[in-house]
Formats: structure tokens, sequence, C-alpha cells
């Protein structure tokens, strides 16, 4: 199972083919987000348009995948639809774990399909089939019909797409598993221009653990380390959710698309309360022990006499914030109708919540009308909002079609500019500070776990954009090898580079051990190396006006400051790329 290169299955949907190659590279980029970075520099094409059939789908998982705990994610890369760049998002579930057990280090998928299909994929079997009748299907109804169609529950992992993918949504997601997601930048479209409407992974093989007698030791002590120590439990308690009460009392968590950043109501959707009144179970992917996953309920009447069903939806802190405080919706169990409602679609929780949140605001102000939005948008009205997240994941309109290409497509073309809450994508929910922005604004991902940004505004209020590049830089590089192992990222305090090491030389990857720091300088070069071929500029990125107007625990932002900071950061990553850096690592820019 240990081996210096990369075993990868390359998918044709065009002809229903597929093989196996080696792809070199294990010592250099580890696997995950290194390996999804470098698969789309030999496979991609980078002058071409995001839904050309020839650009791949990537599913890359990590050296240390399926041997120690939280070690359970996979990297989807792609080209998105969003901005017609090189993107990568993260998903946990079981994915990571089927496609180690079907002996993969990643999945290639090309082509498109000539009807809609279902590939499922194993350790000795590649098959397409035809599911046309379930063109317009939701994410949940889809996933349960899959499930029948192909047995192995436990080994088995299910990627599916709901009606927004299907249309094609810059805001489309891939569902994992029914709880996990590859939320950001619109995964779930490059499946519906596939006329890719699952993926069936099945983990029918197995291998065999390394024998050396340092293994079970290292194993154990990370796992105590998990379990038994502080260090996670907070992930298992409350959850992220937890943080909904900290950020409105340091005056950094969004209210009604970031017109406030605190507020008194913040009761009825603490993590305090969810866990009372709405907690159903924990759920954990597989390989991890933590269980952070909180599963709460919502209950529909759908007959008169007292007659309810329930469904399970899943939430931490990001879908509260985007489906509660960003539209102003205070009942934990109307959040979590909304959840269900996009859910269903398919959508990117806190893509379509912000979105919404901007589109509320401009039909306030009287931008756009009920000729636009079909029903009337009012911060707090939740029942409306799972009609207009329904309408979103169906392209309804021409509103809600440029709605899914982003709140700045659609602010361009009905006004609003200055309020969009967009980061380089809809904004995640922390409105912590000058840091936050650009780090969100300008990152890789544009995601707020691509580096600690909002921690810095937690615990500096000195101005430093020195520092503050300094430190986005260099934390960047640890995250980068991070998930190219791939890891959690909720592990990160358990998975120093000390911690790292030792787990790598107990399984025998004692090269990639030794080269911590020098490996993820190569991966994060790459990975800018493909954003940058795709056509990134990180000069061109605005913030728009909104965020001049946030008051934070430090006071109002500061725009003089935020520019100077934006434009630091923007010719730090540039020189990430400049020819003098690559060549460092062997690696040159397309031209």
């Amino acid at each position: 199972m240990i081996r210096d290169y990369f075993r990868v299955l390359l998918v044709d949907l065009s002809t229903g083919k597929g093989n196996v190659v080696k792809v070199d590279g294990r010592n250099e980029f580890g696997g995950g987000s290194g390996l999804g970075a470098l698969l789309f520099d030999q496979y991609g094409f980078a002058d071409r348009p995001w839904d050309d059939p020839d650009q791949p789908l990537i599913f890359s998982i990590g050296a240390l995948t399926g041997l120690f705990p939280l070690m359970s994610k996979t990297v989807c890369s792609f080209k998105s639809p969003y901005h017609d760049q090189f993107a990568e998002s993260h998903a946990g579930g079981r994915s990571a774990l089927a496609i180690r057990f079907a002996d993969y280090d990643a999945v290639v998928i090309r082509g498109r399909a000539k009807r809609l299909t279902c590939l499922s994929i194993g350790m000795k079997h590649l098959e397409l089939k035809d599911v046309q009748f379930l063109a317009g299907k939701d994410v949940f109804e889809t996933g349960k019909i899959l499930r029948r169609m192909f047995p192995g529950s436990g080994h088995r992992s299910i990627l599916r797409i709901g009606p927004a993918g299907e249309n094609l949504s810059a805001m489309a997601c891939i569902n994992a598993d029914t709880y996990r997601h590859f939320g950001r930048l619109g995964s779930g479209a490059v499946m519906g221009a596939k006329n890719l409407k699952g993926i069936v992974i099945q983990g029918d093989g197995s291998f065999a653990l390394s024998d050396n007698p340092d293994y079970p030791k290292v194993y154990k002590q990370v796992y105590d380390k998990m379990t038994a120590t502080d260090m996670m439990s907070k992930y298992h308690n409350l959850g992220t959710a937890a943080n909904l009460g900290a950020l409105n009392e340091l005056k950094s968590l969004p209210w009604r698309n970031l017109q406030a950043t605190r507020d008194e109501a913040i009761t009825g959707i603490t993590g305090e309360k969810f866990a009372d009144d709405t907690l159903l179970r924990n759920a954990a992917c597989a390989g991890c022990p933590v269980g952070c996953i909180h599963v709460g309920f919502v209950r529909e009447k759908f007959m008169v006499q007292n007659q309810y069903l329930y469904r399970q939806v899943a939430y931490d802190y990001e879908p509260i914030f985007a489906t509660g405080s960003m539209l102003g919706v205070t009942d934990a169990f109307q959040v979590l109708g909304i959840m269900d409602e996009v859910e269903k679609a398919g959508l990117d929780v806190m893509s379509g919540g912000v979105a919404l949140g901007w589109a509320t605001e401009a039909f306030e102000k009287g931008l756009i009308t009920e000729a636009e939005t079909i029903v009337p948008l009012a911060f707090g009205n939740a029942e409306n909002y799972k009609k207009a997240v329904f309408y979103l994941g169906e392209a309804e309109n021409e509103f809600y079609r440029a709605l899914g290409k982003g709140s700045l497509v659609a602010a361009a073309r009905y006004g609003g500019e200055d309020f969009a809450c967009v980061l380089g994508q809809e904004m995640a929910g922390y409105a912590t500070g000058e840091t936050f922005y650009v780090a969100e604004g300008l990152g890789f991902r544009h995601s707020h776990l691509d580096s600690g940004g909002y921690s810095w505004d937690q615990k500096h209020d000195k101005k430093d954009v020195h520092g503050v590049c300094d430190f986005l830089i260099k934390d960047e590089s640890g995250r980068a090898f991070l998930t190219s192992m791939v890891s959690c990222l909720f592990g990160r305090g358990v998975y120093s580079d000390e911690q790292l090491g030792e787990c790598l030389r107990s399984v025998s990857y004692t090269e990639i051990a030794d080269n911590i720091d020098s490996i993820g300088e190569r991966i994060r070069a790459m990975r800018w190396k493909v954003r940058f071929d795709t056509g990134y500029d990180p000069e061109s990125v605005a913030i728009p006006k909104r965020y001049h107007e946030v008051t934070t625990w430090k006071g109002q932002t500061d725009p003089v400051y935020l520019e100077e900071l934006k434009a630091e950061y923007a010719r730090r990553i540039r020189g990430l790329v400049a020819d003098e850096h690559l060549q460092k690592f062997g690696l040159k820019k397309n031209e």
C-alpha cells in the first residue's frame, strides 16, 4: 500500500471506459490537494471553459488516508463555473476510505455522458448506468434510489447532485453521503455539465497495515489525543455551533446581510439552543473517532389530524450563520427548515444563504421586486426563504439564474454591488476584521479554512501589514501540506509537523517526513501556479464597500489599512508564481 507513485483511475464518460495509470510525484506532492493540482496540470485545459467536456473532475486522497484518525477528507479539484478558474473543495463522509479501499489515490473523470448517468467504480469494476429517470430529483430522493441500485452499505460512498447541479448553478455542491459536501465554487455544476447525476465508490478491496512496530504506538498516541484529552472535545459536544454566541459577543457575526455584527436575538440560534431543542444524534465521517456531525430534525405536518413527518438535517456554525443570522431568522427549527431545502436542491449553503441575504436587501431597497423574486423577501421570513431556495436551485427565472452565478453577477445587472457580501465568493461567517476580509477575498480557494485570518483578527488589534502577510503566507503552506495528507482541518491542533513526521515515518513515508516544510511550499506553489494559469489576477479582486462599514470589537473597518493589506497580500501571492520561485520546485507557468 505504501508506494512512491500515485495510482490513478482515469474515466472517460464519453466512451464508458477507464484505465489505471501511474503518476510520479508522491514524495513531491503527497496527495490530496497537491495531487489534485498536479493532475489538473497534466489533464486539465487552462484555456478552455469550465464546462468543456474534456475538463477533468478530480477526487484525490492522501498518503495517510485510512491509516490515522481524521485522515478522512477527499479533495475535489476542477475548473470552477463561479470564476472559470482552477478550484478545489473538500468533503468528509465515506468517500476517502472508499477510494483508499478501491486502491486508488485519485479518480479523474473526463468527457460527457450522452444521457444522465451514474458512475460506479471499485477495485475491480467500472460501470455506467443510465439514470435519466432521476432528472430533476432532489438530493435525498436521488440518494435513496442510488442506495437501492448499488448495494454495499458501510463500504460504499455515494456522491450526487440535485437540481442546482443539473441547472449548472455556480453554487451547486456535490452531496457526499448525505451529511457532508464538496460545497464551494460549483463542483455540482461540473457533474451536471458531464451529465453525471451520481458517483458510487465501492471500497471493495483491502490492504495490509504497516508492519513497523512503531505504527500501533503512534496510532494510539494520536487516537488518545483525540479522544482522551480536551483537544477535540468541543467538536463533539456543541460542535462549531458553539462559536455563534462567542462571535456575536465579539461583534463579528454577520446579521441581515452584514448590516450588523451583533444582535440580542442570538439566543434563539446558539449552539446550546440547537443542542437543547433540535439535536437527535452525533455522527462521524469514516475513519474519525470525534463525531463532530450534529444531526437535528425538522418536522412537517402532512395531515390535518396531527400527522407529522420528520427529516434529519446536519448543522454546524456555517449553515446556521448562512440561513440564520445572515437572513435574520432566529428560530432554530426555522433555520433547519431552510437548511433542509438547501440540501434538497443541492446548493452550497453558505453561497445560497449569503446570496439570498443580498437579494433581501436589494428587495428592501427597491432594486428588485416580486417580478424577480416571485415571493416577497424580508429578513426573518423563513417560509419565503424556503420557497426562494427552491427557485434558486431550479433556476426558475432570469433573476434566479443570474443569482445562481453569484451575488456580484446579479448585482451587476440589478444594482447593489456595494452591499454584496462577496470575498472571492459569498463570504464565510466571520466579520472579524481586515485580515479575514483580505485572506478570504484573495486566498487560493476563498475559504476561511485556507488560513487563520479570522483567528488573527480575534487576537490582534495592531495594524501590521507585513506581519499579517508573513503569517498568512507561512500558515498557508502548513495547511496545504495537511490537506495533502488529507486531514480534516479540525485536527490541525493534533497534527503538528512533529506529529505528522512521526505518523509518516511509522508507515515508511520517510522522505516525506523529512521534508514537510519544503513539500508544503511546493504544493502551495503548484496550486497557485495552476490557479494563475487559468486566469487568476489578485490585483483585480475587489472588496465591496459593505466591509468598510463593519464594526467589530476593534472598532470600524479602516478602509486605508484594508487596501494597503490587500495590495501587499496580492504582491506576496504573485511572488509565489514568480519564475525564480517556481524554478526552486522544478515548476514553470504555462505559456
